[in-house]
């Protein structure tokens, strides 16, 4: 426990033991920047939802620690997309143990054109429109919905979920950028109702973050 500092997010509690920093859901900077001053060097642990951690990561991007600083994560809810996407265990006392010892790997952040990061899983709903992945058109018309997620490879992926009967097929594209200009419509960023608009983007950052996430 010497060689991290714990942040338990809103409601979240600690499944181990020592002691952590009690912090408000999603904190800014008014609440982390004494905590990351404070690191020395040491790991971080984010014990929250997806939102808690995008949080947490958007501060270590502003102040350019996103590619020094070891992060863990310990997962509230068992339907974590970031859990999902990078194979977290989400018994928390498992989660606790990989967080603190795990070997941290460089994973892709993601960033959007509203000053926001993506850490899990990224839902427009519904679209009307047009949506680009790089240069390649994966949507000109409707779709009850689009999801973006980082990806290991390019970056990130999108999969466009079209209206109709089910068995219509689901289209998938991978790249560094996806564009949306479209009807006025809904966005939502790791789980949390961001707001509405009729353009977005989500794009790769040109550095990735460490995520613990190997065999302690």
């Amino acid at each position: 426990m010497a060689g991290a500092v714990v942040l338990t997010c809103g409601s979240a509690q600690w499944p181990g033991v020592g002691t952590q920093t009690a912090v408000p859901a999603c904190p800014g900077r008014e609440v982390l920047d004494e905590t990351l001053t404070g690191l020395d060097g040491r790991r971080l642990v984010v014990c929250g939802t997806d939102a808690d951690l995008a949080a947490v990561l958007l501060r270590l991007l502003r102040t350019e620690a996103l590619a020094t600083v070891p992060v863990g994560y310990v997962p509230v809810s068992a339907l974590s997309a970031v859990a999902r996407l990078w194979g977290l265990p989400t018994t928390q006392s498992v989660a606790a143990e990989v967080a603190l010892s795990g070997t941290p790997d460089r994973v892709p952040l993601v960033r959007d054109d509203a000053g926001g990061v993506l850490v899990g899983l990224g839902v427009v709903r519904p679209v009307d429109g047009v949506v680009y992945c790089d240069a390649e058109v994966v949507l000109r018309g409707r779709a009850s919905r689009l999801e973006v997620a980082p990806d290991p490879a390019l970056g990130l992926v999108v999969r466009v979920v079209p209206r109709g009967l089910p068995g219509r097929r689901v289209r998938f594209a991978a790249g560094r950028a996806v564009q949306l200009g479209c009807q006025p419509t809904d966005v939502w960023r790791d789980g949390v109702a961001d707001r509405t608009t009729d353009r977005w983007t989500w794009y790769r950052h040109t550095e990735d973050w460490q995520l613990a996430r190997g065999e302690p």
